[in-house]
């Protein structure tokens, strides 16, 4: 039954989000995971210094942090070479997506994704009654050609594109993405999400141009950085448009500790280089034990590895209920074809082993 003081859009959205939250599974479940390798947080923690700030700000958590996050846009505007009006802070890639949607669609709004893209901007566009359209995935890949394409027809206010790609790890070179950025039409935004950035190899991401019109970058240092729990990302973008922010965002949203452990974080470069190492080096044993089983990983330039089950979507969720069921949580895309796939975040080797000695019991147990 719906609250009749909602307004009509809203008493009219399905009561549901995007993600059922692990914390929330387990409660149902009744018991922890041993192994937490669904989420592609940062299993091998933050930078100390990051540790460290956040207890030093412990004491100071009576006060608000800084509203315009003066120190954190600065050090982020110094490392990547722009002026920080060109930056805005806010709650991880989520919060500043929600704003974003907010700033720029209207209720019949035409807004393009892939089918199977990542599902919390399309949970934005539904709350705020933009009319989502979904192009399929070209081979495991999102199809820049095909989402151009659509905007052309629909007149789309927002065309969303994640490179590296989530669900499936993929990623097109940066010639291809600026390519796209150039191509986007006149009065539509390219929502560029590179969540993914600091795993992607070489050549992945497009150089650095803040004052493009056509498009806005997301970054985070839920990955990469660890600090997934703090809630805390950055969005880069032209001036009027990061401006525009101010006119809606929650001025008070991001802590005084994510500001402080960010800023130690982004700091740290040789914590941060171990990090990527040993992500590498955990994509590889993900590869490693699932050929064991006679699985095929996909290649990946992020923090997890899709891994195709070789069925369809109904097998490989028999396979992530099984994995389950022997205490290691991992998900999966959500829309065919992409859906024959289970996807696997990297981990530390304890949870590595967790997942080599769950692995072959529940494909068994998944093709009974």
């Amino acid at each position: 039954m719906s609250d009749p003081r909602l307004t009509p859009l809203a008493a009219a959205l399905p009561a549901d989000t995007p993600f059922v939250g692990i914390d929330t599974l387990e409660r149902q479940r009744g018991a922890p995971f041993a192994a937490r390798l669904g989420a592609n947080e940062n299993g091998f923690g933050p930078s100390p210094a990051a540790i460290d700030a956040m207890r030093g700000a412990a004491g100071d958590m009576w006060m608000y942090g800084d509203g315009e996050s003066h120190a954190l846009r600065h050090a982020l505007g110094d490392r990547h070479g722009i002026d920080p009006a060109h930056i805005v802070v806010g709650e991880g890639i989520d919060g500043l997506l929600g704003t974003l949607v907010r700033l720029t669609v209207a209720p019949g709004d035409a807004v393009v994704t892939s089918l199977g893209a990542y599902p919390t901007f399309n949970y934005h566009v539904t709350g705020f009654g933009g009319l989502l359209h979904k192009v399929p995935y070209r081979g495991d890949h999102e199809d820049p050609g095909a989402l151009l394409a659509c905007a052309r027809e629909t007149g789309a206010k927002l065309i969303y594109l994640s490179n590296p790609d989530n669900p499936m790890g993929s990623w097109h070179p940066a010639a291809r993405i600026e390519e796209m950025i150039a191509a986007v039409p006149p009065g539509c935004l390219l929502v560029l999400d590179e969540a993914y950035a600091d795993c992607a190899p070489p050549g992945a991401i497009p150089r650095m141009d803040p004052g493009a019109g056509e498009v806005i970058r997301m970054r985070t240092f839920s990955k990469a950085y660890g600090l997934a729990g703090l809630r805390i990302g950055y969005a880069i973008g032209p001036r009027p448009l990061i401006s525009a922010f101010d006119r809606v965002r929650n001025h008070f949203g991001v802590n005084r500790m994510a500001q402080g452990a960010a800023g130690a974080a982004l700091a740290d470069d040789a914590w941060l280089a171990q990090v990527l190492g040993r992500i590498e080096s955990s994509r590889a044993e993900i590869a490693r034990i699932t050929a064991a089983c006679g699985l095929t990983s996909l290649p990946s330039a992020a923090n997890f590895v899709a891994v195709d089950c070789g069925r369809d979507g109904d097998h490989a969720r028999r396979v992530l209920a099984e994995l389950a069921a022997r205490d290691v949580f991992v998900r999966m895309p959500g829309a065919a074809p992409l859906d024959r796939c289970i996807r696997i975040s990297c981990g530390p080797e304890e949870d590595m082993a967790r997942l080599a000695k769950a692995l072959p019991g529940a494909l068994e147990a998944a093709s009974r």
